[in-house]
């Protein structure tokens, strides 16, 4: 049997606790604590990760014994205010059991532990924690696009290349010294791309992948990149060394990404660019990777 592929979801990120979180920070922590109370028989609605989250455990249904995939959350709340989150979770029918209620300090220190292999949380603080911890993260969006379920259960996930799936190394020479020196750096450079803090997750979408029927598979990926030829090149090679597949690869030469990532119906896209993520998130569910030059400041 394969390892688990674990994800590690903030309670902000899988439901919407927009009222509660504005009582928490206009009125306090006790305000926010009665209220949760008050309501915990009350089922929270989809936040912007739900459909993220339920397409992810419904690939367990492939596996017969055993599940593949769990999802662990991760949360600052307390166990008596996050008794809420679990009754929501009850009520979606999701096979979430696993759970750290942190009482208000960062739940990133339990993700090594877990051995999570990817950590989506609404907080800019404990998603940069983990990234430096060299654990795949990325910051959910909150996001104008509808949160209804797809009509199909196809995952779909898109990245983007320079400091998400590979190094900020390119993305350095472009910030530094322009597009001409970025191009010329691409056709000169002989070695592969270096990984970046997705390599390792998009390598265990991969296995899924390779376990399951290629042609019924319920997990398809794509690449969505501001590249174009000939610095392609470097991208195709490298992916083919990794022994990575991806389904769909589209470099866009600097175009908006928004309405690709809509026609592919990305279920989520990751992208190190805050002004990428913020286009991105009218259509489609979008989430920040700190990591690179773009986000040195």
């Amino acid at each position: 049997m394969s390892s688990k592929l674990v994800i590690g979801i903030s309670s902000r990120a899988l439901f919407d606790l927009s009222d509660s979180h504005h009582i928490f920070e206009n009125e306090g922590i006790e305000a926010y604590r009665e209220y949760q109370i008050q309501n915990e028989n009350e089922v929270l609605e989809p936040g912007d990760a739900f459909n993220l989250v339920t397409k992810i455990l419904k690939i367990n249904d492939f596996y017969k014994f055993n599940d593949r995939i769990e999802v662990i959350l991760l949360s600052r709340n307390t166990a008596d205010t996050g008794l809420r989150v679990f009754n929501s979770i009850e009520a979606h029918n999701l096979n979430i059991t696993r759970a750290v209620f942190c009482g208000g300090e960062s739940p990133y220190k339990y993700v090594k532990a877990f051995g999570v292999d990817l950590f989506l949380s609404s907080s800019k603080d404990d998603v940069k924690m983990a990234i430096e911890n060299n654990v795949p993260s990325a910051r959910i969006i909150s996001t104008k696009a509808s949160k209804k379920m797809k009509g199909d259960n196809i995952l779909k996930i898109a990245f983007d290349g320079d400091s998400v799936i590979f190094s900020d190394e390119s993305e350095k020479v472009f910030e530094e010294e322009g597009l001409r020196a970025f191009l010329d750096n691409e056709r000169k450079k002989k070695s592969m791309l270096k990984a970046g803090p997705f390599k390792s997750f998009l390598v265990e979408l991969n296995k899924l992948q390779s376990e399951l029927d290629s042609e019924t598979s319920p997990i398809r990926t794509a690449l969505v990149t501001a590249r174009s030829a000939p610095s392609h090149k470097r991208v195709i090679k490298t992916l083919r060394k990794w022994g990575v597949r991806i389904d769909e690869s589209l470099f866009l030469g600097g175009m908006n990404k928004t309405e690709f990532l809509q026609s592919f119906e990305a279920d989520i896209f990751f992208d190190d660019q805050q002004k990428n993520i913020n286009d991105a998130s009218a259509k489609v569910t979008a989430a920040h990777v700190p990591f690179g030059i773009k986000n040195k400041n």
